[in-house]
């Protein structure tokens, strides 16, 4: 059964062609390359994929698709390979040559410089990439020729079938340089090792595009670590009327410190992650130490490291600093929460106090009450016993008054306890 019955996942092919995304190049010795890589935003990057479409237009080549991130072009004179990412593009031009010339006979002299110079973004990194044959004689002259001797590292790499040297300077003409002489290689072995040694160049500067941002978090992070400190001590001696001017003052220091971090943590990530591809392309070019020289892997990682510490650090300080800050701000708020039970309990208190008044005064009001009704019902008892004389009664109505009293008094408290009992009742 073909799977062309089944139900497609809708990302099945791009997720399985990712392996073999960016794909190395096959490549002959010699050779001249020149890479650009152009930092982007969004529209920039759009802008990128128009720019090439309109090469190939101009050369009369089918147009990109319109969603490709990695195009090559065969312009006769020169290789023209684009590659889009995530932050930046880059433009690496290469052709083949029956031999050295010189240093200025380079791939992208053979670029319509116009249209270079209208390459979208801001450039971060250009390249130079000599590839010369190994067994080459005057490989030393030409080393010296294009290389400066004073800040020379190389290695052997590909297990012993190539050298590279470079000075990682940038020269008069705005670009940094690159040799590699290799032999014994399949011209695919070969593209990979190119590919390697340009990326280590693309992603150890994006990589340290974080350190900008680290030096400038440094003086916010400092300034925020002496306020809280303040803060801090000062929530030690203060009293009531201090705390909402002291929560205040916290909580528009969380507000910077949140800001600050939002600003520079995804620049941090993709520092960590561009140093991580800068150690694995070092592993994956295979270098050993060539005799009396500094290897590219022991120049990154001597010269890298500070600049990684840096952006860790930064990172680490502002997770730390804003734990601080959450934890002050619990500690404050649970302070006042307190004050605010101790108040609430207070006014219970007091509350109980007033009630215990009420209940005494509504006593009070309570033998009153009986009294008043009390003498009001001896009154109508006294006329009725005054009226009831003439027919007969035998008692005096002062006497009859009198020993109505006790039993009215009785009935009446009675009635209001009965009363009372029955609206209390749950």
């Amino acid at each position: 059964m073909k799977t062309d019955a089944l139900r497609q996942h809708p990302q099945r092919l791009s997720l399985h062609n990712e392996v073999h995304a960016r794909p190395p190049e096959a490549m002959g010795i010699p050779a001249r390359i020149s890479r650009i890589v152009m930092w982007c935003d969004a529209a920039q990057r759009e802008a990128s994929r128009s720019h090439i479409a309109a090469l190939a237009r101009d050369h009369h080549l089918p147009l990109p698709d319109s969603h490709s991130t990695h195009i090559r072009l065969d312009l006769g004179a020169y290789r023209l390979r684009w590659e889009l990412h995530t932050e930046f593009v880059t433009w690496t031009f290469s052709k083949n040559a029956q031999s050295f010339q010189s240093e200025r006979d380079l791939a992208v002299d053979a670029v319509n410089q116009t249209w270079l110079a209208a390459l979208p973004g801001q450039c971060l990194a250009s390249l130079h990439l000599w590839v010369l044959s190994l067994t080459q004689e005057d490989q030393p002259h030409l080393v010296r020729q294009l290389l400066n001797e004073e800040t020379l590292v190389a290695s052997t790499v590909a297990d012993g079938f190539g050298e590279v040297y470079t000075d990682f300077a940038v020269h008069p003409d705005g670009y940094s340089r690159m040799v590699l002489l290799a032999g014994g290689m399949t011209p695919r072995r070969l593209g990979r090792l190119v590919q390697g040694l340009l990326e280590i160049e693309t992603y150890r500067m994006a990589a340290l595009l974080g350190l900008p941002a680290a030096r400038a978090a440094a003086q916010v992070l400092a300034s925020a670590e002496r306020e809280l400190a303040e803060l801090a001590n000062a929530i030690r001696f203060a009293t009531r009327e201090d705390e909402p001017q002291l929560l205040d003052r916290l909580t528009r220091l969380a507000g910077q410190v949140e800001s600050q971090h939002a600003a520079t943590h995804s620049r941090f990530s993709a520092s960590a992650a561009y140093f991580e591809l800068v150690d694995k392309r070092i592993e994956d070019i295979a270098e050993s130490r060539l005799a009396g020289m500094q290897s590219i892997g022991e120049f990154m990682d001597r010269r890298l490291t500070p600049a990684r510490s840096t952006c860790e650090w930064s990172t680490r300080r502002q997770d730390a600093l804003s734990q601080r800050v959450s934890r002050i701000s619990n500690l404050l708020r649970t302070r006042v929460e307190i004050e605010q039970q101790q108040s609430s309990q207070a006014l219970l208190a007091t509350m109980n106090q007033r009630q215990d008044l009420q209940l005494k005064m509504q006593s009070t009001v309570e033998g009153l009450s009986v009294a008043a009704i009390t003498y009001y019902i001896v009154g109508l008892v006294s006329y009725l016993a005054k009226a009831g004389h003439s027919l007969g009664w035998p008692l005096s109505a002062e006497t009859t008054s009198a020993a109505a009293i006790p039993l009215v008094a009785i009935g009446v408290w009675a009635s209001l306890k009965r009363l009372q009992s029955k609206f209390l009742k749950p």
